[in-house]
């Protein structure tokens, strides 16, 4: 018992949000598996069980079943509770339980805590996690509550578990849906692609969700005086913005110029919103064209902000890229935003978690393309969606086989994790270095 718990403390944080996620998702797959979880009262294969719980605790949504014909409601309960528990992050729920036995958070949990959300610091990380609990409660309560009646009047007393699943799968940006029926399986919410009510409620949940939570207590304490937020939260609302309307317009002028004006402008804000990391989509993706589809795998690669419930590489992460090659242009030695000096140590991350998710990106694309025979678009946008943690697919997922699977699998489970997470997770007990080689130039460009 003492050396269980000498090697407990050992553990970094880092190694503590990767174990934390594996186990919560082997647990989730060993309930699946189990006949209650399934319609037809039979045991579900447990490679298919482990896609999806990594698909739910990841908040992907890339499904091999349709989880609305396929999970019993038990099944489709366990689903939305992994959801909730990877939108939030495990290590959040573990420190939520622990504040409500009463127990005081450790520093090493503290630590560990900041590391999950992405916090700043370190001090009142407890009341950022209790804004963060409280402002969940209250929002997916109220989109629930929104889109109560419509379900309601379409499905009956079964609306009301409807709204519940789609406002937590919504504001976790996880995609899964519950809309299929035997003839209908994987539909989404093409049922809705013209009701501006559900449209608009999944959209703000999906954009609240994927902000990021220290950029709620940016806006909360703030208001509208945005001179006063974190460069991050600047930086996030900013790019967040564009990455929303400018793909929207070219959705719009080049996507879906068959559809009625009212449709068109609601089909163009969804498929890009729901497409950095949600996973919902309410018009047929197949149908776009090869530029669309591209653009949606721009996308799907970036993902959501920092301590969000959006996975990607992050909003941050290619905006930092992007001032560092403006001040190159600008022969400034530093990349520079809102008056602010961005440092170096942060490009070299951001750097790297791009190269991260480029090459994993395109390594599991050729796997999936040289095993299935398939063309590789269609294996790249899988891939994407499986990186970027986003759930929307072209519809060959659910035929893939064993390997495919397992290498979307992987990939999600990186995404939603993090790539760095995982480096750091197995490195930590390598020790830094003090000294420093000479420096010798070379030429690049």
């Amino acid at each position: 018992m003492a050396i269980n718990k000498k090697r407990a403390k050992r553990l970094t944080s880092f190694q503590i949000i990767f174990l934390g996620f594996i186990g919560v998702v082997i647990l989730g797959a060993l309930i699946l598996t189990l006949p209650v979880s399934a319609s037809s009262g039979e045991f579900t294969p447990f490679d298919q069980a482990l896609f999806t719980s990594t698909s739910a605790v990841c908040v992907t949504g890339l499904v091999v079943q349709d989880t609305a014909t396929y999970w019993s409601g038990f099944g489709q309960a366990v689903i939305l509770t992994l959801i909730q528990i990877g939108g939030l992050g495990v290590v959040t729920m573990a420190a939520t339980f622990v504040m409500l036995t009463g127990k005081r958070l450790s520093f090493s949990q503290r630590s560990t805590m900041q590391n999950a959300i992405s916090a700043p610091y370190l001090g009142g990380i407890v009341r950022l996690t209790k804004f963060i609990l409280k402002g969940t409660v209250i929002i997916e309560l109220a989109g629930a509550i929104i889109m109560m009646p419509v379900f309601i009047s379409d499905f009956g007393a079964k609306g009301i578990w409807m709204s519940f699943f789609h406002s937590v799968s919504a504001f976790c940006n996880a995609g899964f849906d519950i809309m299929g029926k035997p003839d209908q399986k994987f539909a989404s919410m093409t049922g809705y692609s013209s009701h501006s009510l559900i449209n608009i409620v999944l959209m703000l949940l999906i954009i609240i969700g994927g902000i990021g939570f220290v950029t709620w207590k940016d806006v909360v304490t703030n208001k509208l005086r945005f001179k006063r937020y974190r460069l991050q939260s600047k930086v996030i609302i900013v790019v967040s913005a564009v990455l929303v309307f400018i793909p929207a317009l070219l959705f719009f002028l080049h996507d879906f110029a068959q559809l009625p004006l009212g449709e068109r402008v609601l089909g163009s804000l969804f498929q890009s919103v729901t497409t950095r990391t949600a996973g919902f989509n309410t018009l047929d993706l197949n149908s776009m064209t090869t530029i669309g589809q591209a653009v949606f795998i721009i996308l799907m690669l970036i993902g959501g902000s920092p301590g969000s419930t959006a996975g990607g590489m992050k909003t941050t992460t290619v905006a930092v890229l992007i001032l560092n090659a403006i001040s190159c242009f600008d022969r400034k030695e530093d990349p520079e935003c809102f008056g602010r000096r961005i440092e170096a140590g942060v490009v070299k991350m951001a750097s790297t978690v791009f190269l991260m998710y480029i090459t994993l990106c395109f390594v599991g694309a050729s796997v999936i393309c040289a095993v299935e025979n398939l063309p590789f678009g269609a294996c790249l946008f899988e891939s994407a969606s499986a990186i970027g943690t986003v759930g929307l697919t072209l519809g060959i997922t659910p035929s893939l086989g064993l390997v495919s699977r397992m290498v979307l699998t992987v990939l999600m489970f990186l995404g939603r994790v993090g790539g760095l997470t995982v480096i750091y997770a197995a490195l930590s007990g390598s020790s830094k270095k003090l000294s420093k080689l000479p420096v010798e130039t070379i030429t690049v460009g």
